[in-house]
């Protein structure tokens, strides 16, 4: 049903937890299945030196809330800019069709986060 990569963020999220003053903070929340993602990020010059998540909801949503920081740690802004739910997807290695919006829900989270940093 899962890839072996989501099995493991699932079973092992990585970087969870919330930055006590973080640079950036995206909190979002799916209105249909009312998963939710919350996404604090560090950024020193930049480039995004740290990032920590809590997520809520179904087991893919942990997974690709976690592969997401992964993905950004050590990222300039304007390349975790860039990053897609394709590319979150990618390095998950699959996503079944029904659970495709969980990496929209952490892709939104993370323009959310580095929207809220620059203000």
């Amino acid at each position: 049903m899962y890839s072996q990569t989501v099995a493991e963020h699932i079973a092992n999220p990585r970087n969870v937890g919330e930055i006590a003053s973080p640079s950036g903070k995206g909190d979002v929340t799916n209105e249909a299945c009312l998963d939710r993602i919350l996404l604090t990020i560090k950024i020193e010059d930049t480039k995004i030196i740290d990032a920590k998540v809590k997520a809520r909801g179904c087991p893919p949503t942990i997974a690709a809330a976690s592969m997401l920081t992964q993905l950004i740690i050590g990222k300039s802004v304007i390349e975790a800019e860039d990053l897609t739910r394709n590319d979150l997807e990618l390095a998950l290695e699959f996503l079944p069709s029904t659970k495709k919006h969980c990496s929209l829900l952490a892709i939104d989270a993370l323009r959310t986060a580095i929207e809220n940093s620059q203000r």
